[in-house]
């Protein structure tokens, strides 16, 4: 049997579902049963009758299926995935910059530790971000964390002041204005599209700014254009999937490498051999604490309420 076919075999057995962010390999996204964002992936897994979920993407995003699924079994293929952004933002280090600030609505991205999200008022996504700062009565100080970058582009379109955690995202602050004005100029047609976790001086090039399904719907809905994207390249697989005759190029990373473009190391550690064996030994499992997952999912079910 290949390797694909025994992922599916013990898929069956186990009554598993297999969750692929969008920035995974390609092969990953293939045998997945669901290909997203993060927090759509968690809510995708709750909504099925699966025993385990098998979340092939980093730490944080398991944690969350965990929050939202207490009740499954929740592995990663490799504990090793982390986030860059996630890291930025340590929970000690955050409990004393919110208990120095105590009057102040704490507004965190999803992409953040499970202990972070239960020292937050409401979580937010890069799709929603706007909507939830803009549920905060004005005269509330707000701390939005951990990407800066986010909260930069969020205060630009609000006109919000608030207090910034200095965390970011280094694959969204590896792209080359340079190198992206350059490649534009080459390929005058092509719309230049941006994650809003991206350096305000690529932000500021983009024609569109949203989250990863943001982004995806902007292009299928112009599928007669061409475009330069500015996010993790594993994004280009489903894109291109989605407007296979529209012709995409990644934005170009500061830094050469195999691709010339920004790819998260992070989520490349995880492959089909990984996702394998954590499903075949149901290990590593993510465990998030009672006190915690509670404590989490608080911020989390205010956000879902207020983006009905």
């Amino acid at each position: 049997m290949t390797l694909k076919e025994k992922i599916n075999k013990l898929r069956k057995e186990k009554n598993a579902v297999i969750l692929a962010h969008y920035y995974q390999d390609a092969e990953i996204q293939d045998i997945a049963d669901y290909v997203g964002d993060s927090l759509g992936l968690s809510q995708q897994a709750a909504n099925t009758d699966a025993e385990i979920i098998v979340f092939a993407g980093v730490h944080f995003m398991a944690e969350t299926a965990k929050i939202l699924s207490p009740d499954k079994t929740v592995v990663l293929p490799d504990l090793e995935a982390g986030c860059s952004l996630a890291d930025s933002c340590p929970a000690e280090a955050f409990k004393e910059f919110t208990d120095t600030h105590p009057n102040h609505t704490v507004i965190t991205y999803v992409n953040c530790s499970a202990e972070v999200k239960a020292l937050t008022d409401i979580v937010c996504t890069s799709s929603n971000a706007l909507k939830i700062v803009e549920s905060i009565p004005k005269d509330k100080p707000i701390i939005f964390a951990p990407d800066k970058n986010l909260g930069k582009y969020i205060t630009s379109q609000t006109g919000r002041e608030m207090l910034l955690w200095d965390g970011s995202c280094v694959v969204h602050e590896a792209f080359s204005l340079e190198k992206l004005l350059d490649l534009h100029k080459k390929h005058p047609d092509f719309i230049i599209i941006a994650h809003p976790e991206s350096e305000e001086h690529i932000i500021n090039v983009a024609s569109y700014v949203g989250s990863t399904a943001g982004m995806i719907n902007y292009v299928k809905e112009h599928s007669d254009k061409s475009f330069i994207v500015a996010t993790e390249a594993g994004i280009l697989y489903k894109m291109q999937q989605e407007v296979p005759n529209t012709e995409l190029i990644p934005a170009p990373a500061k830094e050469d490498n195999t691709c010339a473009c920004s790819e998260c190391a992070y989520m490349k550690v995880n492959t089909m051999e990984k996702l394998y064996n954590c499903l075949l030994h149901e290990s590593p499992k993510i465990e998030v604490s009672k006190n915690i997952r509670e404590k989490a999912l608080v911020p989390i079910e205010r956000m879902l309420a207020l983006s009905k």
